[in-house]
């Protein structure tokens, strides 16, 4: 049975953070707000929650094209290769933002993405996504919550959430409303960048 933890996005509260992190360090899984629609997501190192979130979405955690939620941009060469300037310059004009970037990985990926040619990065523009991260101290594996057969309040109304998902999670955060157009998805590991998703990201900044 999950928990269901309130936090202000304004304001979150260091306490409620630590508590959440502790769950994830401990390899559960939790629902949390982002800056598009809900995420489901785990502790990048922790390779029995990774296997709980493929079981749960029904597909094999190897062929899983999940994102890397990031505090921010200074631990990128962690996981990806190195960029251009051109490209870095996109990253910055676009984070933190709805937008997903799928960037040519290294070899210092996590032992369960270890072989992936490339990998999702996400740096939302949610306070509370990014205390979590940076509590963490490392990147939280994530995927959307969003299923196209969903009722439309099930990806927006944490309390909806809370109900359809107690059983299978350990935490579900309370942010307040999400949204329900999921992150715009670009590859910027081919030249010139391709749009894979159009969502809630403006394409304004290519």
């Amino acid at each position: 049975m999950a928990e269901f933890i309130k936090i202000y996005n304004e304001n979150p509260n260091p306490k409620e953070i630590a508590k959440v992190v502790k769950v994830l360090r401990d390899g559960g899984l939790i629902i949390y707000p982002t800056d598009t629609v809900y995420g489901l997501g785990c502790d990048i190192t922790k390779s029995r929650a990774l296997e709980r979130i493929a079981r749960i979405k029904g597909i094999k955690l190897a062929k899983a094209n999940w994102s890397f939620i990031c505090e921010d941009l200074s631990n990128l060469s962690d996981y990806v290769k190195q960029i251009d300037t051109a490209t870095f310059k996109l990253l910055k004009r676009a984070t933190p933002g709805p937008y997903t970037f799928i960037l040519p990985g290294n070899n210092n990926l996590p032992r369960d993405f270890k072989k992936r040619k490339t990998v999702g990065i996400r740096v939302p523009d949610n306070n509370i996504a990014q205390a979590l991260v940076s509590e963490l101290g490392n990147p939280i594996v994530s995927t959307s919550i969003r299923d196209e057969d969903d009722v439309l309040e099930y990806t927006t109304d944490p309390e909806l959430i809370f109900e359809k998902w107690e059983s299978l999670v350990d935490v579900v955060i309370d942010g307040g409303y999400g949204a329900n157009v999921a992150s715009t998805v670009i590859d910027v590991s081919v030249s010139p960048p391709e749009v894979i998703r159009e969502g809630k990201g403006s394409l304004d900044i290519l």
